[in-house]
């Protein structure tokens, strides 16, 4: 009788601990996901004519948006780097921007001038 009461206390304990290692494996497997807020936005393409330049609060406005220029923001002209100053009104701008947490449209990459000409097809070697 004892032998028979020590088998079912062991088997008890066996059971009883196989189940808390299975519910702990499922956690970790929870936390796996990641929020999808953490990933920052994608960067939205603009273009247009520069309306207003304003150097002292390093915005620029085209169409009816005004961007904002940050530190990080890339700015080019004629292929070469460039700064805020470069840009004058009426001149042809693109770029891509983020909105920013506070709804700011923060500049990545400003393009000042026209749009460089996509570079020439090569034709198909003659047979």
């Amino acid at each position: 009788m004892k032998k028979i009461i020590l088998i079912l206390t062991v088997a008890a304990l066996a059971a009883t601990s196989t189940l808390q290692l299975v519910a702990a494996d499922n956690k970790p497997a929870e936390k796996k996901e990641a929020p999808a807020k953490d990933a920052p936005a994608r960067a939205l393409p603009f273009r247009g004519k520069i309306g207003a330049v304003d150097k002292q609060a390093k915005t620029i406005k085209v169409g009816e948006r005004t961007f904002q220029v940050t530190a990080d923001t890339k700015i080019n002209k004629a292929g070469k780097i460039a700064t805020l100053d470069d840009a004058t009104v009426d001149e042809e701008v693109g770029g891509s921007y983020r909105e920013g947490t506070d709804k700011k449209l923060n500049l990545v990459s400003l393009r000042i001038g026209a749009r460089p000409d996509a570079a020439p097809k090569k034709e198909a070697p003659a047979k």
